[in-house]
């Protein structure tokens, strides 16, 4: 059988989307293996080894100065790595030129030329190429336009259009040569909270639509978790965890992960030995919480996890349930946000815990629970996590 580079195989959409055949839905579009990149002294990419699943939708998280631009830009081939191997399905592309290596990238700046219609720009990729009948990539341009759904913008310039129908036009003129790797640099950064949020629920209803490979470079955590199948959070030239969004946030394996993504609560504790599917760990005031001993492999100290929402707040002679982890406070601070309200509450022995509580049963500012009320936490051990002697949950 013949396949023309960049058309669809059989079996394919005609966007390029990955068949269901097991030996193609587990193929590695992306591998790094040991890639380093310095700039003088400083290692920017410290060493990173990654693969990439063809088809899914991977986003490299972390702030600014983490390294995730730079391992984006040496996959698009824009930087050299210092050392290291970066494969593209399969190909040896390290020292492959941008032209050469079957991507293409979405940047934060779209850079449309202005000078073209909206149909010009769009059609710039392939007119570059040729080798294609007009009728056909009129087709083709119609076909793009109609997946970002910018249908009769044709003619319009990119000066006559929305940030966010620019943006969506740049991505159509990125997947039109069918690459089988997109790259996209904090694309959604120029536009506004609302509208960003909008884009991330379109950008991945075009990616499960075309079923390419989609690599994103993101700070923004919600942006992160909402879009991508697997993330690697990164953090000074390496990624901490790699995993999907639930078990980063469920179960994050460093502090960083823990702090970067989502707010958490971390209590230093001592294991105390093993209590049927459940690890006793005692706590700085000798109350003792429960946590799935699953999570822990020998290590005596280790922190106690519990995120804010999963916490529930009650009066010291409330009856709590049997099952439930608890520790005794004081509410130091009380903060109304609408649709929760946020807590500070201080432990007895030390150390302040943030709690979230959804504004349901509470109709009013003077029933939450005020500054200097004694209080008991309470919440399921199973919405414990661990950090330190943790056993490994990355992907």
């Amino acid at each position: 059988m013949t396949v023309i580079p960049g058309e669809p195989h059989p079996g394919q959409s005609p966007f390029g989307a990955r068949s269901e055949t097991p030996e193609v839905a587990t193929a590695i579009a992306v591998r790094l293996v040991d890639v380093v990149k310095k700039f003088g002294d400083v290692a920017a990419v410290d060493g990173i080894n990654l693969e990439v699943r063809d088809g899914e939708f991977f986003s490299l998280l972390g702030p600014s100065g983490c390294g995730k631009t730079t391992t984006l830009r040496m996959i698009g081939g824009f930087e050299e790595p210092t050392s290291g191997l970066i494969e593209l399905q399969g190909q040896d592309v390290t020292w492959l030129p941008p032209y050469r290596r079957n991507v293409n990238t979405v940047f934060q700046n779209y850079a449309l030329f202005p000078h073209l219609t909206i149909f010009e720009n769009v059609a710039f990729g392939l007119r570059r190429k040729g080798g294609l009948k007009d009728a056909e990539l009129r087709r083709r341009v119609t076909e793009m336009l109609a997946l970002v759904e910018l249908p009769g913008f044709e003619k319009r310039k990119p000066t006559q259009i929305s940030g966010g129908q620019a943006q969506r036009v740049a991505l159509a003129r990125a997947l039109i040569n069918r690459p089988a790797v997109l790259l996209l640099d904090e694309p959604l950064g120029a536009l506004d909270l609302k509208l960003r949020k909008q884009m991330q629920l379109e950008l991945k209803r075009i990616q499960q639509e075309v079923g390419i490979t989609f690599i994103y470079v993101t700070h923004d955590q919600e942006e992160a978790m909402t879009m991508s199948d697997r993330i690697a959070v990164m953090n000074r030239g390496h990624y901490e965890q790699l995993a999907d969004p639930e078990t980063l946030y469920e179960r994050p394996a460093t502090r960083f992960v823990a702090g970067f993504l989502g707010v958490s609560n971390l209590l230093a504790g001592t294991r105390e030995g093993i209590d049927g599917d459940h690890a006793m760990i005692r706590m700085a005031d000798d109350t003792r919480v429960r946590v799935p001993a699953a999570l822990l492999d020998g290590a005596t100290d280790v922190e106690v996890g519990i995120r804010p929402e999963k916490i529930r707040i009650a009066a010291t002679d409330a009856a709590i349930p049997a099952t439930h982890n608890r520790l005794l406070g004081t509410v130091r601070d009380a903060s109304y946000v609408g649709v929760s309200t946020q807590y500070v509450v201080e432990g007895r022995g030390g150390g302040r815990l943030t709690v979230y509580e959804q504004n349901v049963e509470r109709a009013s500012r003077a029933e939450l629970w005020a500054p200097g009320e004694d209080v008991t936490l309470h919440w399921l051990p199973e919405h414990t996590f661990v950090i330190g002697g943790q056993r490994g949950t990355g992907d």
